[in-house]
């Protein structure tokens, strides 16, 4: 009974969403195999255009590491979805994730201004961004044009 409720709520929970943070920990592979699973869900339920961040957290757990920083790449890029690393306990990249995707998100709305149409073609999508390069995404900047 449960599923069901949830089921009849889910298109209004995602409805009007233009960017999210898809978070698994990198020391718990299941969690990374769900990823699959919670994709599927959004792009079902969004918009096409919706910027997706995939963020590997608990990078400073290098010792208990699960999950490659390749096989993360490589399943963002397959999935031409956004992919950082981050780590909460030493605030590496958290801040980042969310500029970037707040970034991303500005210049699709930015395009549906301008009656740019809705070419996948022309969305900045499947880029990794480096886990130690957060210069550039600072340069970047929320909102630059």
């Amino acid at each position: 009974m449960l599923c069901n409720r949830y089921r009849a709520i889910t298109s209004a929970y995602y409805r009007g969403a233009v960017g999210a943070l898809l978070v698994y920990d990198v020391t718990r592979h299941v969690t990374f195999e769900n990823v699959e699973r919670w994709l599927k869900e959004l792009r079902d339920h969004t918009d096409a255009n919706i910027v997706i961040m995939f963020v590997g957290n608990k990078a400073d757990l290098r010792h208990l590491r699960a999950v490659s920083t390749e096989d993360a790449k490589a399943f963002a890029e397959r999935e031409k979805t956004y992919f950082m690393e981050t780590s909460a306990l030493e605030s590496l990249n958290v801040e980042n994730a969310f500029t970037e995707v707040l970034t991303q998100i500005y210049h699709v709305v930015s395009r549906k201004a301008l009656d740019i149409g809705d070419d996948p073609a022309a969305l900045p999508k499947g880029e990794t961004i480096n886990v130690d390069d957060v210069s550039a995404v600072k340069k970047v900047g929320c909102c630059s044009v």
